[in-house]
């Protein structure tokens, strides 16, 4: 990768990074956009790889409590703020209060980013007079559990199979927003605020292939969710476009392989 700003800083000192990249055999770029900035600044060979995180396994989860959870939630609509960061539990929540006279029986599920803001999130639910159960505190999901607060680690793949649909967040607020990969490796329809400068080129092609939406603003929140959870074939539509956006930017692995062999053999014959 070569980011505007290491660019600019190199194209500052051109004699010393062209005498370094001239020493390069093969530079293996993230987009065709790195690799003309490498080109410019001297290197001889270059090749696009494509980006290695989307050749990433998909996020686990155990199945027994994939299982035991879905049997729990049954055929109730639900939804997922994940990875959320302080304030954006709050509109979550106004969401889901804005939603529960068309949908009665809507779950909805918070993962927060930090784990440990569990307990004032399920106070600030509570707070509005909705039923809270939290994962980390051994509390399960039952018929009247309104939020269900997953505070645990490295169970976002095991909620993401649950929900289907997901806003990610970090992206109401000012933070940058949260890899979409994830929930869109895994079918997840991704809903998404303007923030999102960590992950400008993710979001920017989950947007354009329709498997994600950019909120406006936090209200738009909830009208996205009436949409999508009122058209479970709409929704289906939007999951399967999030997945299949990820699938065709894969294979930056098996392209590196297949450039690093002959260097690789040559090396291995000099041995």
């Amino acid at each position: 990768r070569m980011s505007d700003r290491s660019f600019s800083r190199w194209s500052r000192v051109p004699a010393a990074i062209g005498a370094l990249l001239s020493r390069v055999d093969l530079v293996m770029a993230r987009t065709g956009l790195d690799a003309q900035r490498f080109a410019a600044l001297g290197a001889q060979r270059v090749a696009v790889a494509g980006n290695l995180k989307y050749d990433v396994a998909p996020l686990p989860a155990d199945p027994r409590e994939l299982a035991d959870l879905s049997a729990r939630i049954g055929a109730r609509p639900l939804w997922a703020a994940c990875s959320t960061h302080e304030g954006e539990e709050a509109i979550a929540l106004a969401a889901h209060v804005a939603l529960t006279s068309r949908f009665p029986d809507l779950l909805t599920i918070i993962a927060p980013r930090h784990p440990g803001r569990g307990p004032a999130i399920a106070e600030l639910a509570q707070s509005e007079g909705l039923a809270v159960a939290r994962r980390a505190a051994g509390e399960t999901i039952t018929a009247a559990t309104q939020v269900y607060v997953a505070d645990t680690i490295g169970e976002l793949g095991l909620i993401y199979r649950l929900a289907g649909l997901a806003f990610v967040g970090g992206s109401l607020i000012a933070r940058g927003g949260q890899n979409p990969v994830e929930p869109a490796r895994l079918g997840c329809a991704v809903l998404h605020g303007p923030h999102v400068t960590n992950f400008t080129e993710d979001y920017a092609l989950l947007d354009a292939a329709r498997g994600a939406r950019e909120l406006a603003d936090p209200e738009a929140l909830a009208v996205a969710l009436v949409e999508l959870i009122g058209e479970p074939a709409r929704l289906r539509a939007m999951g399967r476009a999030a997945a299949e956006a990820v699938e065709k930017q894969g294979g930056a692995t098996q392209r590196i392989r297949a450039a690093l062999a002959p260097a690789l053999g040559r090396a291995h014959a000099r041995a």
